[in-house]
């Protein structure tokens, strides 16, 4: 009975910073898998000193302790999908893209954490290039905000027109998907576009109002890798995520005196009223 429980889990692994004030990285990470049911794993790449405030410290792990953990988990449990977060340095993306292909995962996500909300930098220049020729390739979705997109394909992103092409251009880094966010759109919707390879779909969402959206990358991230976990299909997960991140920005906590959270159980609120 137990092994044919333990066959029915979903399991995701995060490789990520910690976040000490639990609004974004392995935490966000971690709180998404759970509220979706999902077992969630972690490797930590780097250890930040952090509040809604901003980023006070970075403290990054050695390639060799990243590569150990993501071994540890990987020679013992099965892991269904997994994303990445912030990697920080060209080292430890080389050594996740070495352990990637020694497992053979495939359903991998990589959510290219560059820049924290406040202006600290969580990749290092020199490891824009190691991302694109080392993670992106062994990459089932890659998930930029616009900035981001920007800084990985040298385009500025001014009209949708754009934005495809940068979706474009990041597939054929070899990314088999590529979701670009809509968060930092201008007018009342955020539309968050993906590109499949021969077409695109836009999936829209009401903006909302509010300073409080700490981690929203990470969330968003997560929630797709658990529903690819589930053995959903792209535009299901996407759904899923989308559906996820809105709830957990509309019914916000307001922690915190700066930049605070998103909720990361309203979605599964939401989910128990409707029943």
């Amino acid at each position: 009975m137990d092994k044919e429980l333990e066959r029915k889990v979903s399991r995701a692994l995060t490789i990520a910073g910690s976040d000490s004030s639990g609004g974004a990285g392995i935490q966000a990470d971690l709180k998404t898998f759970q509220e979706l049911g999902v077992y969630g794993m972690s490797a930590l790449t780097a250890v930040t000193a952090q509040n809604t405030n901003g980023v006070q410290a970075v403290y990054p792990l050695s390639p060799e302790a990243v590569i150990q953990q993501i071994r540890s988990v990987g020679s013992d449990i099965r892991v269904d999908a997994l994303k990445t977060g912030m990697l920080f340095s060209g080292e430890i993306i080389t050594a996740v893209a070495e352990a990637i292909r020694e497992f053979g995962w495939t359903k991998v996500v990589v959510d290219p954490v560059m820049i924290a909300k406040g202006g600290s930098v969580l990749l290092l220049e020199e490891a824009i290039q190691a991302l694109t020729r080392s993670l992106l390739p062994l990459t089932e979705v890659v998930t930029p905000n616009i900035p981001e997109a920007e800084k990985l394909t040298g385009i500025p992103i001014a009209n949708v027109s754009d934005k495809r092409e940068a979706a474009k251009r990041l597939a054929g880094f070899g990314a088999k998907y590529v979701i670009i966010k809509g968060g930092h759109d201008s007018g009342t919707e955020a539309v968050d576009l993906l590109f499949d390879g021969t077409g695109f779909t836009e999936i829209a969402g009401r903006r909302v109002e509010t300073e409080h959206t700490h981690g929203t990358g990470c969330t968003f991230s997560a929630a797709l890798t658990a529903g690819l976990a589930q053995g959903m299909d792209i535009e299901a997960a996407m759904n899923q995520a989308k559906a996820f991140i809105q709830a957990a920005i509309e019914d916000g906590i307001g922690i915190g005196n700066g930049r605070g959270p998103t909720n990361h159980w309203a979605y599964r609120r939401r989910s128990l009223l409707t029943v």
